[in-house]
């Protein structure tokens, strides 16, 4: 099967840079994968699991959203906030929900401007599915 490059960055590091077969990216039109010669794309995430398949096995990685950007070169993907599976525990993803709960507040004082308090909605819907799916607990599935 061929290869391709793959990098992953946030604004606080480099999580990976290596050759994989494929990448499944949460994409906010929906997920898709990403593998050698797949068309040119560029596509914003939603929050979510970014796994990579390589010789070695896969690499599970929680991103808040971002860019991915697919070419003939790899796979090259900028996240918001991206960190290893594994460090994200019911502390660290706690935090994520306050922060995106903090943005729902903030987007509701504007009059008449539904598009960000929208937006802030999904962030929230979004943090709360993708907790649930790696096995953390939401404590509450509303705004409440």
């Amino acid at each position: 099967m061929a290869n391709l490059q793959f990098d992953l960055v946030s604004p606080e590091r480099r999580l990976a840079s290596l050759e994989a077969t494929e990448v499944r990216i949460p994409g906010a039109d929906g997920d898709m994968t990403a593998m050698a010669d797949h068309a040119p794309t560029i596509t914003t995430l939603r929050p979510g699991v970014l796994t990579v398949v390589h010789a070695g096995g896969e690499d599970d990685y929680v991103v808040s959203g971002g860019f991915a950007e697919i070419s003939a070169g790899g796979v090259s993907v900028l996240a918001e906030q991206a960190l290893p599976k594994g460090e994200v525990t019911q502390e660290v993803f706690d935090e994520m929900i306050a922060s995106a709960r903090k943005l729902h507040e903030k987007a509701s004082t504007f009059e008449n401007e539904p598009g960000p308090v929208d937006d802030a909605a999904k962030l929230i819907s979004d943090m709360v599915a993708m907790g649930t799916h790696i096995g953390l607990d939401p404590k509450q599935g509303n705004f409440g």
